[in-house]
């Protein structure tokens, strides 16, 4: 059985993932990490959902990373920009070099498991305004993740070609509680409905005649 780190954030798109990798038959555990993003209320759903569903999963605390990094809005005392996603003003909530830093502790993680993949949940919304979550990317990671250690570690992200709208299908098609989800980086009691997160997440879910489970202010 092919054993596999799934790099959850307690969104949308991690929580599918997640959730299609387990229904596989696939050996799966999930790691989540706290890097200092303001919405780590995310984490809270990560809990849950895990505790829940009795899955092995792990969350990291690498918050102290933050102090390397400055202008993201995610994580610096930057608002946090509204409008859709394809605004140049979003590229502000980039963190720098942040997926290639947490894919690297996965692969960590997964020589200690002896796991043979890890999975993320990139997909195409993100390759405008993301450099880390281009399908060049994920190629040059899997590359590197084969020759960095003993064993060969598979770096994938199987949405990496789909929308968030395909994505969500996916997910509504296997009768998943997105109520047990958070996308919005203001990382409020309710979701803004406003930050890009929150734009693309409604949209997805109107373009699937589906209603989201959560509230927004």
């Amino acid at each position: 059985m092919t054993k596999i780190i799934v790099v959850y954030s307690g969104g949308l798109d991690s929580f599918t993932l997640l959730n299609e990798a387990i229904r596989s038959g696939k050996d799966v555990s999930s790691l989540s990490f706290d890097y200092g993003q303001k919405h780590n209320k995310e984490l809270h759903f990560v809990e849950k959902f895990c505790a829940q569903e009795s899955i092995d999963s792990k969350i990291v605390d690498v918050s102290s990373i933050k102090e390397l990094f400055q202008g993201s809005s995610l994580t610096d005392e930057i608002d946090i920009p509204k409008g859709h996603y394809e605004d140049d003003s979003m590229k502000s909530t980039v963190v720098p070099n942040r997926n290639m830093i947490l894919i690297s502790l996965a692969l960590g993680y997964a020589v200690t498991k002896e796991a043979e993949e890890v999975w993320f949940g990139a997909h195409a919304g993100d390759h405008a305004i993301y450099p880390d979550c281009r399908p060049e990317f994920v190629e040059k990671m899997d590359a590197v993740a084969r020759i960095a250690n003993y064993s060969p570690i598979a770096v994938k992200a199987p949405y990496i070609a789909m929308s968030k709208t395909e994505i969500l299908a996916i997910g509504l098609n296997m009768q998943l509680d997105y109520g047990l989800t958070w996308t919005c980086y203001e990382g409020k009691e309710l979701a803004c409905g406003s930050c890009g997160a929150c734009h693309e997440r409604l949209e997805s879910f109107a373009a699937n005649n589906a209603i989201d489970p959560i509230k927004y202010s």
